[in-house]
């Protein structure tokens, strides 16, 4: 049987070997027009990045088909977000539709929302046009737009993955507290980017 902190270090690896290949990139002189610029979006964007990990500890928390139909949703409809925004056309408010999924959603992990799958993927994928809408509007004029959206839909998927993993872990080691309790942490970096 597997320890917790054994599940940790994998998990912990699993991340950092997804991430990698932006992070090599992220230095200046390089083209971040294409797959580098959109694996970085995501990753450099805390409102990104915390809604990201946020819908994989929700799907881990949903538990069964939500682990993988949540996020999936979640990539797919940023995609379409994506394609929305590279292209001039952006749902209204998307900066605050952006804030206000980072606040719903560590507010549904605090709570322990057991919704029901579709009504579930129906609320991430409405946060996902926003976040797509933006990825694609501030893609570079530079960039190639399938490179672009292959690398924040890679980002995504891993942040995801990294969300699913942690509350999996969390789950397993009879600490479902400790995933509420990354609920709060979400809601407290939405509360901090609100007031910067």
């Amino acid at each position: 049987m597997k320890t917790p902190k054994s599940v940790f270090h994998k998990v912990a690896l699993t991340a950092a070997l997804t991430l990698t290949p932006a992070l090599a990139q992220a230095h200046p002189g390089h083209d971040h027009s294409s797959v580098a610029g959109g694996l970085l979006h995501p990753v450099l964007g805390m409102d990104h990045l915390l809604a990201m990990v946020a819908v994989g500890l929700w799907a881990a928390q949903l538990g069964g088909r939500a682990r993988w139909i949540v996020p999936s949703t979640f990539v797919s409809v940023m995609a379409l977000g994506g394609a929305l925004g590279a292209n001039g056309v952006a749902p209204p408010f998307v900066e605050q539709g952006i804030l206000a999924s980072v606040f719903i959603l560590g507010l549904l992990i605090v709570m322990a929302a057991r919704l029901p799958l579709a009504g579930s993927a129906a609320i991430v994928g409405a946060f996902a046009l926003f976040h797509g809408a933006a990825h694609g509007a501030e893609m570079p004029a530079t960039a190639s737009g399938i490179g672009y959206g292959i690398g924040f839909m890679a980002a995504t998927a891993a942040l995801h993955l990294c969300g699913v993993l942690g509350g999996e872990l969390l789950r397993t080691a009879a600490q479902k507290s400790w995933v509420r309790a990354t609920g709060v942490a979400v809601i407290t970096g939405g509360l901090v980017l609100a007031l910067s």
